[in-house]
């Protein structure tokens, strides 16, 4: 699939702007803050409803407006002509408004999977070097780009997460009261749910792990020339030996999940809030025989994050969707031999959208389309 024409009003710092796209290559250049990554944050912001640039809405608005329109029509493919046109109404004070083909949709999260992409920023490097909710993230994101209907399960889990949170807190060092009884059984109810939904996105990260790997080792291979050997493993509270040789992975996963809150009630209780979970799970990554985080260099961690990214590229592909793939401010950070190796590891994506404060800095690719980009303004470049 691929964008063939994007539309923006009071979206950042665009007033209005209306780009007609095509499928292979193009590329944004302009300096920084004339709003080359407003764009592709837009499409991003229309396939997952998320950003990886900030995580409220008030920015996306334009100052001073009230709510922002993002449109696109979205095509199926090279060879296939069926179109479909994607809507979203961003709004401050009130849910965001979400259409298909100009009809509306119940929940803005209904239009999360229309159209698939696979972003890559700066931001991406803290997959290796951040916090474990940075992996977290990663993986969650390729999830949900495999599997939309994944997005409604993450914030189903958030949910419970948060009630059962708060009944913790209420309960935490409380003595026994005439209403414990009924806390604890409350305190039951939210363990099945957590443990239920938990499972199911647990069983997820676990198998989207496993089925990334292998691609996102051919793309560091083909990245890095040196020291080329990269693994990751999934890190859980959760006792996961032996799970994926159950007939049932998913309700073995919630057992486990299950046991392992009930035997940490007590310091839950202590301490008012959830100790186990996916919410408290982490990615380790290896480069060599070496824990990336603390180990790796600057330009290993950029690589390496780089072929994650990649690596989750291809295997939805391989899945049989063709994501559209976005590179935002990527080349500026890699040599001109990693340069040229990511330009030809890209030459067969359906759609890739680049963006560059330096035009020189990124490969030329065959019949690519370039737009300049300043102040709010896009222009295409003559060829």
């Amino acid at each position: 699939m691929f964008v063939t024409a994007l539309e923006l009003t009071d979206f950042r710092n665009y007033a209005e702007a209306h780009l007609a796209l095509t499928s292979g290559v193009t590329v944004f250049v302009g300096a920084n803050g004339q709003g080359k990554t407003n764009l592709v944050e837009a499409i991003e912001y229309l396939s997952t409803a998320s950003s990886h640039r900030v995580s409220s809405i008030v920015p996306l608005i334009r100052a001073g407006c009230e709510s922002a329109l993002v449109r696109a029509r979205v095509r199926a493919g090279r060879d296939d002509d069926r179109e479909i046109l994607l809507e979203l109404e961003i709004a401050q004070g009130r849910q965001n408004q979400a259409r298909l083909n100009r009809a509306p949709l119940p929940r803005p999260r209904d239009l999360v999977g229309m159209l698939r992409t696979v972003v890559f920023s700066p931001v991406d490097l803290a997959i290796v070097r951040g916090d474990p909710a940075d992996r977290r993230r990663w993986i969650d994101s390729l999830i949900v780009t495999r599997w939309p209907r994944m997005a409604g399960v993450k914030q189903d889990y958030d949910k419970v997460l948060k009630q059962r949170n708060a009944l913790l807190k209420a309960m935490s060092g409380r003595c026994a009261t005439k209403g414990a009884g009924d806390d604890e059984f409350s305190l039951g109810i939210w363990d099945e749910q957590l443990a239920g939904v938990g499972a199911e996105l647990l069983h997820a990260r676990l198998d989207t792990l496993a089925d990334v790997r292998p691609f996102a080792q051919r793309a560091y291979e083909r990245i890095a020339p040196v020291n080329n050997r990269i693994d990751a493993r999934y890190v859980s509270g959760v006792d996961l030996d032996g799970v994926a040789d159950a007939a049932d992975v998913r309700a073995a996963l919630q057992d486990r999940l299950l046991g392992q809150l009930r035997s940490l009630r007590a310091e839950e209780l202590r301490r008012g809030v959830t100790l186990a979970g996916p919410h408290r799970d982490d990615v380790e990554l290896m480069i060599g025989e070496l824990p990336a985080k603390g180990y790796a260099s600057h330009g290993e961690s950029w690589s390496l994050a780089l072929a994650l990214r990649l690596g989750g590229f291809e295997l939805v592909r391989d899945d049989g969707t063709e994501p559209v793939l976005v590179l935002d401010d990527v080349f500026a950070e890699l040599d001109a031999s990693r340069r040229e190796r990511l330009a030809d590891a890209i030459r067969g994506a359906e759609q890739v959208l680049i963006t560059a404060a330096v035009g020189a800095d990124v490969p030329e690719f065959p019949a690519e389309r370039r737009f300049r980009v300043e102040a709010g303004s896009v222009a295409l470049e003559e060829a």
